[in-house]
């Protein structure tokens, strides 16, 4: 049976089902090697130079990333979310026009705003969702990139991305989506029109909190791509062998681990937006969200991990809420295997987007009735 028939559920769970050739091991082994040896002719026919720039590691991994996005141009591997999404922007030039999410990532938002102007880019944001505010903000000829989050953390807005690459292409821009809280399994922007792909690693493609890693793939292997291939290999953003092991190994159950986390935060979803503590959910899923539509267009398995609830009594009730959580857990991050909680405003602080009210649910893999129970009785602890 060729593995061009497999479905990538399969293909994932066997990391593409490649074996050991030395010892025939159905895990592959980790490849540390910084330097390798030169042919007689002093060239390097195996393709591997030093570990900076390549390792074979990483490259498995990469190759899986790949697989899962229908990514031509191949994927690449950084040390973290932000080195990836940073790599992006360093390989356009000074002066170059960029229209970013308005709401996004807290820390690239806050590096757009200082050191990429440093840099000489002329970032503009805007609600990526609002496709006429869009239109009005792009300048053809003159904006390079559009910088789309969906669904944007944490208010999980959803940008249309086909319509967003239409507009970006007529103008002669490239279109990057942060798609870090979809995850492979619920969207593939490259096969709706995206240029780029980009994932903070770290969270649902790992799943289990213990790597930090960054991801971009390319939907073809052109001349801005070989640019951000030439901005990791010069600043040494490549992520390590033992670290892009254990990315590979989380990557394997990614299927599995998205149907119960999507399942359980569908059902969460639905039974929270009629708590009586609860003012308001927000999750695409449910058929109020103002993005519901498309995201049942463009995504699919389901419509993710993420949800965030504000909570009734205003501010203080959300944190006395966040407070009194005992199987959630009250840190950073999402898309683990264990159920995170946050009351994101107190961490993004002044200029945050975030309602002060809300607290963003990282739904994981437990059972979705004591996930309730948990959250139930802390709104009311939260309440009282």
């Amino acid at each position: 049976m060729s593995t061009k028939s497999w479905s990538p559920r399969s293909l994932t769970a066997q990391a593409m089902g490649k074996i050991d050739p030395v010892t025939k091991a159905v895990v592959p082994p980790i490849h540390v090697a910084t330097t390798y040896i030169r042919d007689e002719d002093n060239g390097y026919s195996t393709g591997f130079i030093y570990g900076r720039p390549d390792n074979e590691t990483t490259r498995e991994a990469e190759s899986l990333l790949a697989m899962l996005e229908e990514a031509k141009g191949g994927a690449l591997l950084f040390g973290s979310g932000s080195a990836a999404a940073t790599a992006v922007f360093l390989a356009l030039s000074p002066g170059d026009h960029v229209v970013a999410s308005k709401v996004m990532y807290w820390a690239l938002r806050n590096w757009l705003m200082t050191e990429a102007t440093r840099w000489g880019l002329n970032v503009e944001f805007v609600e990526t969702d609002d496709l006429a505010a869009l239109k009005a903000a792009v300048k053809p000829g003159v904006t390079k990139l559009i910088w789309a989050e969906t669904p944007s953390n944490p208010l999980w807005t959803i940008t249309d991305i086909a319509a967003v690459a239409e507009i970006a292409h007529k103008a002669g821009a490239k279109l990057a989506v942060d798609s870090t809280c979809a995850s492979p399994v619920h969207t593939r922007p490259l096969t709706l029109g995206a240029d780029i792909v980009m994932h903070s690693a770290t969270k649902v493609l790992n799943g289990h909190s213990d790597v930090i890693a960054g991801a971009l793939c390319a939907r073809e292997d052109d001349e801005f791509w070989n640019r951000i291939k030439t901005v990791r290999r010069g600043q040494g953003g490549i992520l390590g062998p033992f670290e892009a092991y254990l990315l590979m190994r989380g990557m394997r159950t990614l299927h599995v681990r998205q149907e119960r986390q999507s399942a359980s935060a569908m059902a969460l979803a639905q039974r929270l937006s009629a708590h009586p503590l609860v003012a308001r959910v927000l999750y695409p899923g449910l058929p109020q969200h103002p993005g519901h539509d498309i995201a049942a267009r463009q995504m699919e398995n389901g419509f993710g991990f993420m949800l965030s609830v504000q909570v009734s009594g205003g501010e203080q009730a959300a944190i006395r809420t966040a407070a009194h959580v005992e199987l959630y857990k009250r840190a950073t991050s999402l898309g683990g295997v264990e159920s995170l909680i946050e009351h994101r405003a107190s961490i993004e602080g002044a200029g945050s987007p975030c309602p002060t009210d809300l607290l963003r649910l990282s739904t994981g893999i437990e059972d979705v009735e004591d996930l309730y129970a948990d959250f139930d009785q802390a709104l009311k602890a939260g309440h009282g």
